[in-house]
């Protein structure tokens, strides 16, 4: 089910109203207006027309698909560094012309002069090992050494393959934290980026209605402008034939002056809004721009339950919290492993050969193992290490606090999202049947003034009303749609369609 405009209005017991007076008057303008426009060459935009081309082609909409585009490749980078690497690198050459010390048979010292060259390429395999977190390593290498001079020699050293590991022993496995991280990092830029897109459809919904106001502002004070010289008019000739007082007809003017007036600021905040719209759908200046409100509103119950439920399932503050908490828990564990009784364990086999020319080098190869143990036992830190591990423990706690505030804000938010949408949707309703009715009234009024019936200080109490009455409603229509957008971004859920946004 969805509610007509207030104009379209039907009372409570269902029967139909005849069209107030100046709701002729005001589509006889607008016709005009429609016809002597460049703007009537296009079509008027509706709401969600716009929040469309907003999300399309707008700047901050391309901006927030350039950040979740650099999120995801970002994502994407992490992912393939976790995949074997290969690499290539080396010294080709290093060159080296000096006067070295030569050791002699006799034990004595003799300085000459002599000319090195050393070149060595190795290709290296490496794969991260994430139970462990250690680094599997294959590596093959050549190598060339040239020597000249009185002693002048050549010698090329070859590793056809070597097979190795090295492993940190009770220290903090950064590489599974590390995918932890990502993981929660991954989701979370997603979840802003759908955020994102609903603050924009939110922001140019305000940017609609502000254009919508102010073209309905313009169009009733257009009418009121018309309206207040026509009586204007009359009571001149009803002065001059002491009908009414001059204070009447002072009055009259007044209020005369006060249309036009008003007629221009209405003008001015026409043309301010138009601009505003204008740039957040990046729409070039010499396209003309137009909007219709939509007719209808939803007619959908929006659960609080469901709303809390949805919102704790899909906002990005969750998930920020979630990430709050693998890092916090990251520097916990750091800080008790990475200052502790700690080892490396480092060991490599292969083989390798050596030989004067490089025909050679691959032939005759002989096994090559190695075997390394590092141990860092920290004897007396005064009481560092302990300290350092309370003030991780401190922090994690913090963050758990914040994050059980962040996530009862969320659902409160929620909560209130889905009520303000059914209040703004019975504001709706009820300030279409009080448009209807001052229209009603000043129309009323208007016809018994002309006929002499009421004073002129009542006519313009229910013109005031029924100008009150209008901006009332577009206010509550304003309000509607902006509800509306603020529960789909509070929750990131269309109750409309029953399906989550992402």
């Amino acid at each position: 089910m969805r509610m007509p405009f207030p104009c379209l209005a039907r009372p409570a017991d269902g029967r139909g109203l005849k069209a107030p007076l100046w709701i002729g008057w005001l589509v006889a303008v607008m016709t005009v207006i429609a016809i002597t426009s460049p703007a009537a060459a296009q079509a008027p935009l509706t709401l969600d027309q716009a929040v469309e081309l907003a999300l399309e082609r707008g700047h901050e909409a391309r901006a927030a698909r350039a950040s979740r585009d650099a999120a995801r490749y970002r994502g994407q980078q992490f992912t393939s560094r976790l995949l074997p690497q290969l690499s290539l690198g080396g010294q080709v050459p290093t060159y080296n012309r000096s006067i070295i010390p030569v050791l002699q048979p006799d034990g004595s010292t003799l300085f000459r002069p002599q000319q090195q060259t050393n070149a060595a390429l190795t290709m290296t395999l490496t794969q991260k090992l994430p139970l462990t977190g250690g680094d599997l390593f294959v590596t093959s290498s050549l190598a060339r050494l040239s020597v000249s001079g009185q002693q002048a020699f050549q010698s090329w050293n070859s590793t056809p393959v070597s097979v190795g590991l090295r492993q940190d022993i009770l220290r903090p496995n950064l590489s599974a934290w590390d995918r932890r991280q990502q993981n929660v990092q991954s989701e979370l830029d997603e979840r802003v980026y759908h955020e994102a897109v609903e603050g924009i459809a939110l922001r140019t919904t305000e940017l609609f209605f502000d254009l919508y106001a102010a073209r309905v502002a313009l169009d009733n004070a257009v009418t009121n402008a018309a309206v207040n010289d026509t009586l204007y008019t009359l009571n001149q000739g009803r002065f001059q034939v002491g009908k009414i007082g001059e204070n009447d007809l002072l009055q009259s003017e007044l209020a005369l002056l006060r249309a036009r007036t008003a007629l221009d600021g209405a003008r001015l905040a026409h043309e301010r809004s138009v601009a505003a719209l204008r740039l957040a759908l990046n729409i070039p200046a010499g396209v003309p721009l137009t909007v219709t409100a939509t007719a209808l509103v939803p007619d959908f119950e929006a659960d609080t339950a469901r709303a809390v439920a949805e919102a704790l399932a899909n906002r990005a503050s969750v998930t920020d919290v979630a990430l709050q908490d693998v890092q916090a828990r990251r520097e916990v564990a750091r800080a008790r492993l990475a200052t502790g009784i700690g080892a490396t364990v480092q060991a490599s086999f292969g083989y390798n050969a050596t030989a004067p020319d490089a025909s050679q080098a691959y032939q005759n190869l002989l096994e090559a193992r190695q075997l390394t143990v590092s141990v860092q036992v920290p004897i007396w830190q005064w009481g560092a290490h302990g300290e350092g591990v309370r003030a991780a423990e401190s922090e994690r706690d913090r963050a758990r606090s914040l994050g059980e505030a962040a996530i009862e804000q969320t659902a409160h938010q929620a909560h209130f999202a889905a009520l303000q949408l059914s209040q703004a949707r019975r504001n709706v309703i009820i300030s279409a049947k009080a448009d209807t009715v001052a229209g009603k009234r000043f129309e009323v009024a208007y016809n018994r003034y002309v006929i002499g019936r009421i004073t002129i200080d009542n006519l313009y109490i229910a013109q005031a009303e029924k100008d009150q009455a209008l901006t009332q409603f577009v206010l509550a229509l304003r309000g509607y749609w902006r509800a509306y957008y603020e529960l789909r971004r509070a929750t990131l859920y269309d109750f409309e369609a029953g399906r989550p946004l992402r």
